[in-house]
């Protein structure tokens, strides 16, 4: 190895929301053959992820700790979801009324019901 040379580096992004509508993205370096794993316990000591995530997941997809990162991935860390989605939509429901939401939402004079 020539002086000066380093070991072979990754570049990841660690993008995280810690509040609705608000996501910090911060650039990590990471030795190649790196793991999610490795990531965090990097963000933890670097202080960029105060909560510990719910999931991780990459480009969107969800992933275990031991999944190996590649060159340019977003790591994304997911927060506990707040309210059951479920019960959110029944809320919205019945907020809206049967004649405000889904298939009966913008119907054309004269239509039939239900298209």
């Amino acid at each position: 190895m020539v002086e000066g040379d380093s070991a072979p580096v990754l570049h990841v992004v660690l993008a995280c929301a810690l509040a609705p509508g608000e996501v910090l993205q911060h650039p990590l370096e990471l030795p190649v053959g790196a793991t999610v794993a490795d990531a965090l316990a990097q963000a933890h000591a670097r202080g960029l992820c105060p909560v510990p995530p719910a999931a991780c997941g990459i480009w969107g997809k969800v992933v275990k700790p031991d999944a190996l990162l590649h060159e340019g991935d977003r790591l994304e860390l997911y927060r506990p979801l707040t309210v059951d989605p479920k019960l959110a939509r029944r809320q919205r429901f019945a907020r809206q009324g049967a004649r405000g939401a889904g298939l009966f939402a913008r119907r054309r004079p004269g239509g039939k019901q239900g298209y």
